[in-house]
């Protein structure tokens, strides 16, 4: 992991928000991170530091902003089925069985889910999985035990998931700590 620390009067656009943000590190704003904080420290008044904070600044405000929460629906029905997944996101029940646990049909339950949520059950089901696998690859878990943990039975299935979802590889996490 790398840390940047900027001056209080930096007043650049990327510092003007209200809250705490995950934003995609492309490879060139990767490579900066390295270098600035391989040099400890950028001086204003050397022409290329400063060039290099510019840029620095550019592609921290063109950095696509990515969520990492995972938002949980108000409804009690739908929340009760949420709450089953994230208590044992391996467990492999159907839609079906997860709605009719709650009391809820299958189109009520995605309905309440896109509604409360922005996105469809499946696709909140697969990020719920993919959080918690990050949390087991963050405790030094293997990417079989993040992939077996998180309900995925195909390791490959898994990585291309992970992969569509983060922009990297859950073995190119584990090996690389800046992409946390």
């Amino acid at each position: 992991m790398r840390s940047l620390y900027f001056p209080v009067a930096v007043t650049a656009s990327p510092f003007n928000v209200d809250s705490c943000r995950v934003i995609s590190v492309n490879p060139l704003l990767r490579e900066l991170i390295l270098r600035i904080a391989e040099m400890a420290a950028l001086d204003s008044r050397v022409a290329a530091e400063a060039r290099l904070m510019g840029v620095l600044m550019d592609e921290l405000e063109s950095a696509r902003i990515e969520p990492l929460l995972l938002p949980l629906p108000s409804d009690s029905r739908a929340m009760a089925v949420a709450e089953s997944v994230l208590s044992n996101p391996a467990e492999v029940l159907t839609v079906e069985t997860l709605a009719r646990s709650a009391g809820l049909g299958v189109r009520t339950l995605e309905r309440l889910f896109r509604a409360e949520t922005g996105m469809r059950f499946g696709l909140w089901r697969q990020k719920a999985r993919l959080l918690e696998s990050v949390r087991v690859l963050v405790d030094g878990g293997s990417v079989t035990d993040a992939a077996l943990e998180s309900g995925y039975s195909s390791v490959s299935a898994y990585i291309a998931a992970f992969k569509q979802t983060f922009g990297c590889t859950p073995g190119g996490l584990l090996t690389d700590r800046s992409a946390l």
